[in-house]
């Protein structure tokens, strides 16, 4: 049974934001990047420990509204830019931004697109197929109607590490020759009338997860933010990235490894979720901080 999806009516919580908060802030004085600022709380959070200057970007347009409300009464400290944050080199020189003290990349879905239908992130609600990040350019429903089935069970095996991938996709296959798949509902259907799974709702969330970071090309915007992060940090600047699933981790770990190895960084650690927070806010849950300063 696939439960309805219980509305917070917030627009985000922030994950583990006082060991985030830690872990980046150390000059109090500095320039701070949000690269994923979302409603604002982790920028909030930055902006009342510092006296200097935020940049907070996304891509969604929905949440630079909602951090321009939240973050008004910093005034002139905090600059918005609707941007992705692969291009936070770009957009710091067009600000005259040189050198920061810190990053911050959270990569996390945020409440308000999983709970808003309309968005199409999640199976636990019907709404459009959409999934866009940015709500613009190719959506769900370009690939779950246009992608070839081999492509699709790619995705499914790559991005979603689910074992039943060819038997979804075939799925998919069919029940787009009679119609177009228009729906997370609709897609939602057609997963569980082909798996055989005691626990549908886990490959329901690895199906929908796979066609969203193909959407929005999750893994090769975490590949050149942080090397965009990593060369706009001066001395002593620090890089903290939450990610929530095996491979953002696998990137963020081998990226930190390597620049380790290359003495660009000293390792800061890797810090999880508290239990009390977990309990507080579910989707804290399976959350990585990991954190570097560049040397």
């Amino acid at each position: 049974m696939i439960r309805p999806l219980k509305l917070s009516g917030a627009f985000h919580v922030p994950v583990m934001l006082e060991e985030v908060l830690d872990v980046l802030v150390w000059n109090e004085g500095g320039i701070y990047v949000d690269g994923t600022v979302g409603g604002g709380g982790h920028a909030e959070g930055i902006l009342g420990r510092t006296t200097g200057r935020l940049v907070g970007m996304d891509r969604d347009p929905e949440a630079i509204a909602e951090a321009q409300r939240r973050l008004a009464p910093f005034g002139e400290r905090v600059e918005l830019v609707r941007a992705r944050f692969s291009e936070m080199e770009e957009v710091l020189k067009e600000l005259g931004i040189e050198k920061v003290d810190g990053v911050l990349l959270d990569l996390g879905v945020s409440q308000h697109q999983i709970e808003d239908p309309e968005r199409g992130f999640s199976y636990r609600q019907d709404g459009p197929l959409d999934m866009r990040m940015s709500m613009c350019g190719p959506s769900a429903e370009d690939v779950v109607n246009r992608y070839p089935k081999e492509e699709l069970e790619r995705l499914f095996r790559e991005y979603g590490e689910e074992r039943s991938a060819r038997r979804i996709a075939e799925g998919i296959c069919r029940a787009r020759e009679k119609a177009p798949i228009r729906s997370t509902g609709q897609l939602r259907d057609v997963v569980l009338s082909v798996i055989r799974s005691s626990m549908p709702h886990k490959v329901l969330s690895r199906t929908f997860q796979a066609i969203r970071i193909e959407v929005n090309d999750e893994l090769g915007e975490l590949r050149k933010g942080l090397d965009a992060g990593i060369s706009l940090l001066g001395r002593g600047g620090r890089m903290a990235v939450l990610s929530y699933h095996s491979l953002e981790d696998r990137i963020v770990k081998e990226k930190f490894r390597r620049w380790r190895e290359e003495g660009k960084v000293e390792l800061l650690g890797r810090f999880f979720p508290s239990p009390e927070e977990v309990r507080r806010n579910p989707r804290a849950r399976g959350a990585k901080l990991r954190a570097v300063e560049k040397l």
